[in-house]
C-alpha cells in the first residue's frame, strides 16, 4: 500500500509539472489564443511607402511605448502601405477591416477617406490631416461625431507663412513655381493662402500641376523656361513618396525650395516650416490609448499642432550659392551643416 501511495503521489506531481510546463509553453507560442486575446490590433494605413514615413512610424511606436504598449506583446500593428499610389488604398483599408482590427490609424486624407468608406464602426484615428472638416471626415474639431477623430496639421493655413519665410531668405523674389496636387484635400485652400501672400509681395506664381509621379519631371522642365527663382512645394502623397526626385530637380535648376516636411530637407531640400509630423504621430498614440480604454472617438476633440519645425540645409544653400540671413537662421529649430 505504501509503495502504491508513493506511486500515486509521484504520478500526481508529474502530472502537475506537465500541465504547468504545457501552460507555460502555450503562453510562449507566438499567436497563441491567450496571447492574441491580450493584444489589441491596430491598423496603420498610409499612402506613402514604408521608407517615406519611417520616422513617423517610429514616433507613433514611441507614443505607444510611453503608454505601456509593447508591439508584439500587448499590441499588434498591421501595416498597410500604398507606395504613393492612392488607388491601392481602398483594398488596403478593406483588408484591415477583414482583419478585425480594433482601431485604424491613418496618415493623411488619402488614407482616411478609404478607411471611412470601409467602416463606420471601427474607430479611426487621423495622425494628421490637412482639412478634416472640409473633407467631410468630421462634423467639427470640437465635436467630431461618428467614428473618426485625431489631429489636424494646419498645412493649408501655413502655406502663406511658408512663402513669407521664403521671401525673408530671398528678399527680391518675384517669380515663384508652386508644385501642387489639386487632388490632395486642403490644397485648394493652400493655393488661396499662397496667392494672398504672393499678391502682398508682388510675386508672380507659376503653378506646376502634378497628379501622378510621371508628371513631376515634365512640370519642372516647363517651369525652367519661365525664369523661376524659387520653388514652393504643397503637401501631396505623390510628392512625399518621390521627394528625392523633387529635391534633385530643384537642385538641378538651382531653385531655393520651401518644402512641406522635414524629410525633404534631410534629403537635400533647402528649407521647411510646418507642423512637426513626428510630434503629431506620437500624439496619435494618445488617442489610441483613450479609445482602447473605452472612449468614444466621436466625443474626442480633434487637436491641432503644438510643435512646429523650421529647418535649413546649409549644405544645399552652399551648393546653389545662397547665403541665408543670420536673423532667419537664428529662428531655426535645426540646421543641417
Amino acid at each position: 500500500m505504501r509503495q502504491g501511495a508513493i506511486g500515486n503521489v509521484m504520478r500526481s506531481q508529474m502530472a502537475r509539472c506537465f500541465f504547468a510546463f504545457l501552460a507555460t509553453f502555450v503562453l510562449l507560442i507566438p499567436g497563441s489564443i491567450e496571447a492574441q486575446g491580450k493584444a489589441s490590433r491596430i491598423g496603420f494605413l498610409v499612402v506613402g511607402s514604408a521608407a517615406s514615413v519611417s520616422n513617423r512610424v517610429d514616433a507613433f511606436r514611441q507614443g505607444l511605448r510611453e503608454r505601456g504598449y509593447v508591439e508584439g506583446k500587448n499590441i499588434v500593428i498591421e501595416y498597410r502601405y500604398g507606395d504613393g499610389k492612392p488607388d491601392r488604398m481602398a483594398e488596403q483599408a478593406a483588408d484591415l477591416v477583414r482583419q478585425k482590427v480594433n482601431i485604424i490609424v491613418t496618415a493623411g486624407s488619402q488614407a482616411t477617406r478609404p478607411a471611412k468608406e470601409a467602416t463606420n464602426t471601427i474607430p479611426i484615428v487621423m495622425a494628421q490631416d490637412n482639412d478634416p472638416v472640409g473633407s467631410g471626415f468630421i462634423d467639427s474639431l470640437a465635436k467630431p461625431g461618428g467614428n473618426i477623430t485625431g489631429l489636424a496639421n494646419l498645412t493649408t493655413e501655413l502655406s502663406g507663412k511658408q512663402l513669407e519665410t521664403l521671401r525673408e531668405v530671398l528678399p527680391k523674389l518675384s517669380r515663384l513655381a508652386v508644385l501642387r496636387d489639386l487632388t490632395e484635400p486642403g490644397n485648394p485652400q493652400a493655393v488661396r493662402e499662397t496667392d494672398r501672400t504672393a499678391r502682398a509681395f508682388n510675386i508672380e506664381r507659376y503653378y506646376l500641376d502634378v497628379r501622378i509621379v510621371t508628371d513631376i519631371e515634365p512640370s519642372f522642365a516647363s517651369a525652367a523656361k519661365k525664369h523661376i527663382e524659387a520653388l514652393l512645394v504643397l503637401p501631396s502623397a505623390v510628392f512625399n513618396s518621390n521627394r528625392k526626385e523633387v529635391v534633385d530637380l530643384a537642385a538641378k535648376n538651382r531653385w531655393p525650395g520651401m518644402y512641406p516636411r522635414v524629410e525633404y530637407v534631410e534629403d537635400g531640400g533647402l528649407m521647411t516650416y510646418g507642423a512637426s509630423t513626428t510630434d503629431l504621430f506620437r500624439r496619435a498614440a494618445i488617442y489610441v490609448d483613450k479609445i482602447l480604454k473605452g472612449a468614444n472617438p466621436g466625443n474626442l476633440p480633434v487637436e491641432q499642432p503644438v510643435k512646429f519645425d523650421l529647418l535649413f540645409n546649409l549644405k544645399t544653400a552652399k551648393q546653389i550659392g545662397l547665403v541665408i540671413p543670420e536673423k532667419v537662421l537664428a529662428r531655426a529649430d535645426r540646421v543641417i551643416r
